[in-house]
């Protein structure tokens, strides 16, 4: 009996289902950029989101947040959930921001310098084209995007492990390229570690720095302490920031880090305001 009531409410249950029309349409959030990089020589794409005022408000202007490994099946889609959640009203962590997240063509090549150590050529082949990288941030992504978006002048850069090579490399080199930096698991030791090493005693004039690492061995968690306590002498919490996760490791810091980054990097002047 119980298997015939069963059955019955199966059967009106696919009735009613058949019956219904379902719209089924494509989800988006964001939109792509493609461009014929002339120094890169090859195309290249950014994956932007807009904050949800975007299109509302058009007087508004926005600060950016770029991403290196920026793809959809990278890390474009976890960040950008990020934003949208620290900027809600009711949690105020940061403000509404654009995102553009740079997508890799060849990241062993983009986010590493030539190095000396015949391990680091040997293992990374077509590595060493930081300079044009950089060179394209400089000259055509970031001129692109204030070109065709509304922003307030502000900037942040996000790397992680080589991206975050790359970031410590441009903020050592190239400072004022962006106001804040967010440094995850950087990969200093590329080069037996002479980045590190290349840092000079008045670096840097960033507006804030934040440098975070897990439980990722004993070399990944030194370089990453050293280079905060570079980039911060004075031992002073006010520009330079370092957060440590013990229960992550180098595969799944990111997330929590750049939440903790956004909360400290951000949060405090969100609620001056």
């Amino acid at each position: 009996m119980q298997k015939l009531a069963l059955l019955a409410v199966f059967i009106t249950f696919c009735g009613l289902a058949q019956a219904e029309e379902f719209e089924i349409s494509p989800l988006s959030i964001g939109e792509t950029i493609r461009f014929p990089s002339k120094i890169l020589k090859e195309e290249r794409r950014l994956n932007i989101y807009l904050p949800a005022s975007y299109h509302k408000n058009q007087d508004k202007t926005y600060p950016v947040i770029y991403l290196l490994d920026g793809s959809v099946e990278e890390d474009f889609l976890h960040i950008a959930g990020l934003m949208q959640f620290g900027a809600f009203s009711w949690i105020n962590m940061l403000p509404e921001s654009i995102l553009v997240g740079v997508e890799n063509v060849d990241r062993k090549r983009d986010f590493t310098y030539a190095s000396q150590d015949t391990r680091d050529r040997k293992e990374f082949p077509t590595s060493g084209g930081s300079g044009k990288f950089i060179a394209s941030l400089k000259k055509e992504i970031l001129p692109a995007i204030k070109q065709n978006y509304r922003v307030n002048g502000e900037s942040t850069l996000i790397g992680q492990s080589l991206g975050g090579l790359l970031a410590t490399e441009i903020l050592i080199k190239h400072t004022s390229l962006f106001d804040n930096y967010i440094i995850i698991s950087p990969s200093l030791w590329w080069d037996r570690e002479s980045l590190l090493q290349s840092i000079p005693a008045d670096c840097c004039g960033a507006g804030t720095i934040y440098v975070g690492v897990g439980k990722e061995g004993e070399v990944m968690e030194r370089l990453a302490r050293n280079l905060y306590q570079k980039l911060d002498p004075e031992s002073s919490t006010e520009t330079v920031h370092f957060g440590y996760f013990d229960q992550l490791n180098h595969g799944d810091t990111l997330h929590l880090a750049v939440y903790d980054a956004f909360n400290k990097l951000f949060s405090d002047r969100e609620n001056q305001e």
